[in-house]
């Protein structure tokens, strides 16, 4: 599985910890990281197994709050379009909106989209 080279890389990235995939954008950007596929077998499986998947989005704190939380979702649409074209059922994914769309971290770290299993 892809790791971060470095909390500060900005651009398209992904990362599995904790058991969370962390899909990490660049500015203003919903491009998925290469190996967005490879990073989510293990979701894929467990879903098969019974589980669902919980998508949530995240931007920076820079720019218009109303494009950011439009953008936040792109970003967690572009991971349930791969997980469907992985063959997740539509009903075992939820799209969650976070209570804050502004992710913690710095800027590149706050722009991620998360995915993680529920029972």
């Amino acid at each position: 599985m892809a790791q971060p080279n470095s909390a500060a890389q900005d651009g398209p990235r992904v990362a599995v910890e904790g058991g969370v995939v962390k899909f990490y954008f660049g500015v203003a950007s919903d491009e998925l990281a290469n190996g967005a596929a490879q990073a989510l077998a293990e979701v894929v499986a467990a879903v098969a197994a019974g589980q669902s998947a919980v998508i949530s989005g995240y931007t920076d704190p820079t720019g218009n709050a109303a494009f950011n939380e439009e953008l936040a979702k792109k970003r967690a649409q572009a991971v349930q379009r791969t997980l469907l074209e992985l063959g997740v059922p539509q009903e075992r994914i939820t799209l969650e909106k976070p209570q804050s769309h502004t992710g913690s971290g710095d800027n590149a770290e706050a722009r991620r989209v998360e995915v993680r299993l529920a029972p």
